[in-house]
Formats: C-alpha cells, structure tokens, sequence
C-alpha cells in the first residue's frame, strides 16, 4: 500500500441534470459476462463515442450513457430507463433522483449522511457496523447489474473500524459493456480481486494522487485492468489532472470531449488504449 501527502481538494456547487426514474424490478442474477472470457467479443471500431441523446428512449440495447457530474460521481443511464450515482453524496449530485446509488466511505465526497428517500436501491461500499468484510452486492434491475468487490482504505480517513474493506470498486454490466468504478482506491490490486473484477471494458479512475493512490501506482492498477478506455474522475485541479495525462500519455491515446456526457457503445471499443478526459457537468 502506497501512503502519497495529503493535499487540499475544492468542490463546485449543485449540479442540475435532467434524467428519467422508473420503479425497479429486482431480477434474479445473470451470467456474469464480465468474468467469461472475451474471446468472441465483436471487432473494434474506430469510432467510440456516440452524440448524446436527451432523451433515455433514443438509446440502443447495446448503448449506455455516462455524465460526469463531477469529483467521483457520474450518472449512467441503461437504454431500459435504470439510472445510478457512484460514489452519491451530499455536494455533487443531480437534480434528478437516481433510480441506484453507490457509494464509498473515505470521505464525506464519496457517501451521503442524507440520501434521497426516493433512491430504491442504496448500495454501501462498505460493512455498515465497520466489523467485517464490505457487504457484497449483486443486484439486477431490468437491463443492468452492480456488483461490488471491497478493497482496503487508510484507517485515518475514516476511521479505524473502517480501514480494512472501506471501499468497494463496483461494477456495471449494461448493454454488453462492463464498467469498473475503482471508487477511493488505496492500493494496487490483488490476483484475487483481478479475478473478482474481470474483463473491464471501461474504467473511471481515480487520479489525484494523493488523496488516492499515488500516479505510478494508479498507472500499474490501470495495466493490470487492461481496459481500452478509462476515464479521469477525482482531481481536484486542472495541474492534478494534466500531471497525471502526462504520465498516462505513454500508454494511453488522450481523447478530451468536449461535454459531460458521452454514449458508449458496445461494439465500438478502440483499437488501441484510450483516456477520455469529461469536463464536470458542474463546471
């Protein structure tokens, strides 16, 4: 485990996005598709990102649309109307009320004291009395599933009780794609939580520095992961974030978009490793 300095972090304002909610189906649990192995997933495409549509209809079964909204949070919408918030707190959120939210424990950016009573399905990231292992989550509703795998984080930030299993990376499988969100990562990972983990197809890393993982040992989290795009969440600063782009550069092709959102398609993965830098949708 790496221990980088601490350094002062700054948020925005509310964020006002528009979404739709519907009532959730709890389904059994499908195969998982992000542990098989890839061998029969279709040829990559040149083109990975699809204009964004306004409305949750225009979407394709093998679409899902990501928003940042800022610091650690994104809202992905399913083509089925199932909408989530990773790491839900009470700074950086959407007008709207996610159908699904995840959330984290190392501070109070990464999980809300006062989560939206109309949320269906709040998911901690970690075991609510501190004692244990994180609770495992393995949730299906319509075209999407969330599961979690617990990772370790430094007992000052949260406290000891929750230093071990303090956060969980969870992930997404909708419309073919599998997406990790690493949450407030630590360390590197384990064979083991390699394994849990599976093929990612996207990841959204975490890449401060500091309050995190250090760069060099994101960098090895990200190789190890071996996912074609990856997306920049957690920087407190524009210098943050272009450090850690220089370092990732050697590895990475840099694709800045121009807007917070971004619909992915399954089949149109890139040939070759990508970074899409989001702006904030709050600014």
């Amino acid at each position: 485990m790496r221990f980088p300095p601490i350094v002062a972090a700054t948020f925005g304002g509310v964020i006002l996005v528009l979404s739709a909610t519907f009532p959730a189906t709890a389904q059994k649990t499908a195969p998982d598709q992000c542990l098989a192995l890839a061998e029969n997933r279709p040829a990559p495409s040149r083109n990975l990102i699809h204009k964004a549509r306004l409305q949750l209809a225009a979407l394709k079964p093998y679409q899902v649309q990501v928003t940042y909204q800022g610091h650690s949070t994104f809202t992905i919408e399913s083509a089925k109307g199932v909408t989530i918030a990773t790491d839900y707190n009470d700074y950086v959120r959407s007008a709207s009320t996610p159908m699904i939210a995840t959330m984290n424990i190392a501070h109070s950016s990464h999980h809300s004291v006062a989560p939206d009573p109309g949320i269906e399905h709040l998911l901690p990231g970690w075991h609510e009395d501190g004692n244990g292992k994180a609770r495992i989550h393995d949730l299906s509703v319509r075209d999407v599933r969330i599961r979690n795998v617990p990772t370790n984080i430094r007992t000052h930030y949260a406290g000891a009780k929750y230093g071990k299993f303090g956060n969980s990376i969870f992930i997404f499988e909708i419309g073919g794609l599998c997406m990790a969100h690493l949450g407030h990562l630590h360390h590197t990972l384990t064979t083991q939580q390699l394994a849990q983990i599976g093929q990612m197809d996207i990841v959204f890393v975490p890449v401060d520095g500091s309050y995190t993982l250090d760069t060099a040992g994101m960098i090895e989290v990200l190789k190890s992961l071996k996912a074609p795009i990856v997306v920049p969440m957690h920087w407190f600063s524009g210098y943050s974030l272009e450090a850690f782009i220089t370092v990732a550069q050697a590895d990475y092709e840099i694709v800045r978009n121009p807007g917070s959102t971004i619909v992915f398609s399954r089949d149109q993965m890139p040939p070759k490793p990508r970074m899409i830098v989001m702006p904030p949708e709050q600014g």
